[in-house]
Order: structure tokens, then sequence, then C-alpha cells
């Protein structure tokens, strides 16, 4: 399903820095109406405000805290497009000694963090015509690296359920876009030691709504990601995005 964003309203999910601030900036620049800064704290999208006036629109999200966001999609009832780029990382092996404690802090954020989303927002899309749902996913949904295991895993299940999201939303006419990106210039980046090498969080932000506008499924936006999704798209295109209910009944 195809998607254009110019009038349509949006919420980001940690859109006070990082990739989420460059995310609500393309939306604006592509004619979105309004968009959404869905921030843990709501003093933190001030300066959002401040530059973009009216249009902007704090919201409080935290992930580790269900009940805002159910009180977010109660606020935002006229959202169209939902991007969930809120997560978390943690540097962990699967060897380590808090391996476990990791994984566990990075499924609530990564996995559950989107579920409660997609299920509190699913609704509000489809009474406002269908939208969009955009999950960031990453390269490491795909391909694990050992010192980061746990945030792989965790990264490798939110592309499950975001597969699963896009069969189940389909019926309500609403999109979704799987977003791999690579390593990316981000205050994350820097606390993995992704160094000067990872990309311009900007290349993130475009790919998202050329995806929504090309009506595809996976975005990878970056020098690392593209390469990764070459070598996948046979797969992604003949298993992931492929109908198989009937070869499975």
């Amino acid at each position: 399903m195809k998607f254009d964003v110019k009038n349509k309203t949006v919420l980001v999910t940690g859109a006070n820095r990082g990739i989420g601030k460059v995310i609500l900036e393309e939306a604006l620049s592509r004619g979105a109406v309004k968009v959404y800064a869905a921030v843990r704290k709501l003093e933190s999208a001030q300066p959002l405000v401040a530059e973009h006036g009216d249009r902007v629109v704090p919201v409080r999200i935290d992930l580790d805290d269900p009940s805002s966001i159910t009180a977010a999609a109660q606020q935002a009832s006229d959202v169209d497009v939902v991007v969930n780029n809120a997560g978390v990382l943690k540097q962990s092996a699967a060897v380590d000694a808090d391996a476990i404690e990791s994984l566990q802090f990075e499924m609530n954020a990564n996995v559950y963090g989107l579920m409660r989303v997609a299920q509190a927002f699913a609704p509000v899309l489809a009474a406002n015509g269908g939208g969009a749902l955009v999950q960031l996913n990453s390269v490491a949904s795909v391909k694990t690296f050992a010192e980061m295991a746990t945030y792989c895993a965790s990264k490798a299940a939110s592309y499950s359920i975001t597969q699963g999201l896009r069969d189940s939303l389909k019926a309500n006419g609403t999109a979704v876009v799987s977003v791999h990106p690579g390593p990316i210039q981000t205050d994350m980046g820097q606390e993995a030691g992704f160094g000067d090498s990872a990309a311009s969080p900007s290349l993130v932000a475009q790919s998202i709504f050329d995806a929504l506008a090309a009506g595809e499924f996976h975005a990878w936006p970056d020098p690392m990601a593209e390469q990764i999704g070459a070598a996948y798209e046979s797969f992604a295109k003949n298993v992931v995005e492929a109908d198989m209910q009937e070869s499975l009944s």
C-alpha cells in the first residue's frame, strides 16, 4: 500500500533527539500538517515546539509505562502515521554475566513496547482510514553481532512482530514498514562504539517516507544496510513478503 505523508498527521516516538528528531523534521518538510513528538519527558520536546510552532505537539510516551501509551493514543486520535522509533541498546554478549538482564531490558522496550504501541494505535489508524505504522528495526534484526547478541535477539523479535503486524493490519488498510538501519550517528551509536563511519540519521528518515510512498515493506537506509538488504532481498520478497497461508494449509 502506497502512502503520502503530505497533509497527514504523524506521531514519532523518541522524537526529541537522534533519529526520531530527524524523522519529525523530515515529516514536516514533506508536508505533514502536524507531528506529535512522543517523549518520556514533555519538556524535552520544547525546543522542537520553539522551532516549528504548533505543527509540533508534545505527547508523553514511556515504553516502560503502558498507561502512557494508551493515554497518548486517546490524545492523538487524529493520527495517520505512527513511527515507533524509541528503543534501547545494551552491549551484552550471550555469555556475559548480565546477558539475561540485558535481554529482559531490551525485550521490554524493543518488543513489548512495539506491541503496546501497535495495540493502542491500530484502532486509531483504522478509524482514520488506515494510515501507516513504521517500526525502526535494524540490520541486527537479520544478523547477530556477538558483542551485542542480546540487542540483536530483541531486534530479531521486533522484526518478527513487525511481519505479523503487516499481515494483521492489512485488513484495516494500514501500511506497515520495517526499517533496518546499520550504524547511525546518534548518542546510542556513539555509546555502542560505531565511530565516525556511522551514517547520517537523515538517511533513515528519508528511507521511511520513500518506502511509504513506494508501498515497500522493507527499508534499508544506509550503505551497510543496503549491502545486507541486497543479500537478503530474495528471501524477503519470496518468503517474508509472500502470502504463504495457502502453502501452509
